[in-house]
């Protein structure tokens, strides 16, 4: 993922909550991130919770659900994952 996209990523989950989520706290989380992380359920909606929680966004089962499939859809392939984010930030 380049640079610009992450910013543009971030940018658009700040304006789209209205809170201010800086580069760091994103990166913390995301350093605990492998592949291993994405394959397993529990590790990907603990994943969610964090990001929620940072937010300060609730986020509906159904929505849980449907980032999670689209999350072990993808695997691993940063396009794919970059596909996953645009499609994430237009809901």
């Amino acid at each position: 993922m380049d640079k610009k996209f992450s910013k543009d990523i971030l940018n658009t989950v700040n304006k789209k909550t209205g809170k201010t989520i800086s580069e760091s706290s994103l990166k913390k989380i995301a350093g605990n991130v492998t592949p291993s992380t994405l394959q397993s359920e529990t590790q990907i909606r603990q994943l969610i919770k964090q990001v929620s929680t940072m937010a300060g966004v609730p986020v509906s089962e159904d929505t849980v659900k449907e980032i999670v499939g689209a999350v072990k859809k993808s695997g691993m392939n940063l396009d794919n994952l970059e596909g996953l984010m645009k499609m994430m930030i237009k809901k």
